[in-house]
């Protein structure tokens, strides 16, 4: 499997860098070619010819739209983040969400 690229983007990159860095230790204990990152909204943009899958934080949903409509060009998947999922730093989960929304990008493409 090719490595998954996956950036988690919020406000400042903080919250959601706890977040990625407990679903780094669920891949690595899972075997899962995936690779997580956080930064902020601003920094986002610039990492989307890098990436497959933008998921953004909760908080962060009413800006889908436009992330999608930047995302198209380089087949970025997008999606959010489950407030469950954010709040708990359930990095199992968010992992899970990255590759439903990886796969089903692929299929659809």
């Amino acid at each position: 499997m090719e490595p998954i690229q996956v950036l988690l983007c919020c406000g400042a990159g903080l919250s959601s860098g706890f977040l990625a860095q407990g679903a780094r230790k669920v891949a690595k204990k899972k075997g899962l070619n995936v690779k997580i990152e956080a930064k902020s909204e601003t920094e986002a943009v610039l990492y989307l010819p890098k990436i497959n899958v933008l998921l953004l934080a909760p908080h962060y949903e009413n800006f889908k739209a436009k992330f999608t409509e930047l995302a198209k060009p380089y087949n970025v998947a997008v999606g959010v983040i489950p407030q469950k999922v954010y709040g708990s730093l359930d990095g199992e989960k968010l992992i899970e969400l990255a590759v439903e929304l990886h796969q089903s990008r692929q299929e659809n493409h």
